[in-house]
């Protein structure tokens, strides 16, 4: 067996492990199906090693190389622009509030994500104890509470006073954790121009930064919570095909790819972590 061959296989193995342990732990998306697809490709090219070797060595395999080697290269441009946005901005110390994205529950608890989050979230807060901490997500789909009413009391068990936290039941979707968040920031006494700190995995920074300026909020620091290793891979291919998406047709609102927004947002969950 060749080093080369044997460097697949041993790809192929670790990625299967991982897979099959994201099979029984995650949810259905793109994200985790982008993960069995690159698993079943890495397998195919250790199973099929010489058959593709002798492919890649005629024309339509160069051009099939070629295809390959673009898409790789935008999608590592991507991951590196991901990254960038998520840790290139420290927290300022002037917020007046921080805003703690959702991130789905499992039955009644925050998932391991979501406790990333407000783990972050509780740190900054003991550092900050003036703040008002804003907690946003409704009550998805095998959810027995909606994640803000579990994402407030998992703070408040962890020393937050419970009357300097706001919480958001009836958002799906990050465009409107930040749309019904702000009204009731508006209510507590709390304005769009002043500076606010979201906090969000850091896959995730860069287009909830983007969703909270299209709200409204003038301001905006984010805050990167850590991906768990098991979802890394998931995460961030998702968030991928989520960016494509969001600078496709979410950026702009009078573009001519804009009446796609309705159709494509019936399979938005696809796409998006709360």
């Amino acid at each position: 067996m060749e080093h080369k061959q044997l460097f697949f296989c041993l790809l192929a193995g670790a990625l299967s492990v991982y897979s099959g342990f994201n099979l029984t732990h995650s949810s259905l998306n793109f994200g985790t199906l982008a993960l069995y697809l690159l698993t079943l490709a890495v397998l195919a090219r250790a199973v099929f090693y010489a058959q593709l070797d002798r492919f890649f060595a005629t024309l339509p395999g160069h051009i099939t190389l070629g295809v390959l080697g673009l898409g790789a290269a935008f999608a590592a441009f991507v991951l590196g622009f991901i990254l960038w946005n998520a840790y290139g901005c420290a927290p300022t110390g002037q917020e007046k509030a921080v805003v703690v994205l959702g991130a789905g529950l499992r039955g009644d608890r925050p998932s391991r994500l979501l406790r990333e989050r407000l783990d972050k979230a509780c740190a900054y807060y003991c550092e900050n104890p003036d703040l008002t901490i804003v907690v946003t997500g409704g009550q998805g789909r095998n959810e027995l509470r909606p994640e803000g009413a579990a994402m407030r009391d998992y703070l408040v068990a962890r020393g937050v006073p419970e009357q300097q936290i706001i919480s958001e039941e009836k958002s799906t979707s990050t465009e409107e954790n930040f749309a019904f968040s702000r009204q009731l920031m508006e209510q507590a006494g709390l304005r769009t121009e002043d500076p606010i700190l979201l906090v969000t995995n850091d896959f995730h920074c860069y287009r909830a930064k983007q969703y909270a300026a299209m709200a409204g909020f003038a301001k905006v620091t984010a805050l990167a919570a850590p991906t768990p290793f098991t979802a890394i891979i998931p995460c961030y291919l998702r968030e991928v095909a989520a960016l494509v998406y969001y600078w496709l047709f979410r950026s702009s609102r009078t573009g001519f790819l804009h009446p796609l927004v309705g159709i494509l947002s019936a399979g938005k969950s696809l796409f998006y972590y709360r």
